[in-house]
């Protein structure tokens, strides 16, 4: 008899706990916000999420206060950085066109000719190849058989013609000679008349170089003045440069005078 009590009330139990333990959770999916037994474990983690995110960005915005306020303190330091850069650039690069304005005098000088025949008198010669002004050196080699020829090898055969008409239209003072093949230069002894001439063209392409030195200062100068300006830096630093940049007017200015005084007189006393 006690066996017969005993099994009912197991069953009892047993219905008890499949009635609040698993047919919960068998109905949960359908049900999930009202089960008493699982309080919606999608949506609680989000406030800590939330929060984290909050705490984070607060701890970031005490950080980031911070920093904005170093930049705030260090700005002006930075901002003075910057313009003594961009001041040094200005006179570097002024420097450095200076230089190649220099170079091009150099060049030029280095093509009137003063005595034995050399290539780099047909240095300045243009060619109207193919409807544009090329430098002759690049449509054709030039070399010396004698101290006083020059022949002219064009590597483009077709272009003969206009390598001489190109020869005919400069200033060289030589008459090309066309052989279907080559064309030849005789370069004659240079006259009183024709020296003196040179050495007014030597005078003339100094001048234009001096000319060019100016102008990379003027460029210099406004450069300073509105990068001083814009800077909010004192008339000080402005000074510094603009005298940096003279003392390299007056430098370039002075090779540019040697070198055309010394072409002058190989031209003058040959």
């Amino acid at each position: 008899a006690a066996a017969v009590e005993i099994r009912p009330m197991a069953l009892s139990v047993l219905a008890a706990l499949c009635s609040t333990a698993w047919l919960p959770a068998v109905q949960l999916p359908h049900a999930r916000a009202a089960s008493p037994y699982r309080p919606a474990p999608a949506h609680a983690p989000l406030p800590v999420v939330m929060m984290a995110k909050k705490a984070k960005k607060g701890k970031g915005g005490g950080g980031g206060g911070g920093t904005a306020a170093a930049e705030v303190d260090e700005a002006p330091a930075a901002s003075g950085g910057a313009a003594e850069v961009d001041l040094d650039v200005v006179v570097s690069d002024a420097e450095e066109r200076m230089k190649k304005s220099l170079s091009s005098v150099q060049e030029q000088l280095a093509t009137l000719r003063v005595g034995r025949a050399t290539p780099d008198m047909l240095d300045r010669v243009l060619v109207d190849y193919y409807d544009t002004p090329t430098p002759l050196k690049q449509l054709a080699s030039v070399t010396c058989p004698t101290a006083t020829q020059l022949v002219v090898d064009v590597y483009d055969k077709s272009a003969l013609g206009d390598v001489e008409k190109g020869l005919m239209a400069s200033d060289i003072g030589m008459t090309p000679s066309n052989d279907g093949s080559v064309i030849r230069l005789n370069v004659p002894q240079l006259t009183k008349d024709r020296r003196v001439e040179l050495a007014k063209t030597a005078k003339g392409i100094g001048e234009g170089g001096k000319t060019a030195l100016r102008n990379v200062r003027r460029d210099a100068i406004d450069k300073i003045k509105k990068a001083v300006k814009a800077a909010g830096l004192s008339e000080d630093a402005s000074k510094d440069k603009e005298g940096a940049v003279d003392k390299k007017l007056k430098k370039y200015e002075g090779s540019l005078d040697e070198a055309v005084s010394a072409r002058e007189k190989e031209i003058t006393t040959l």
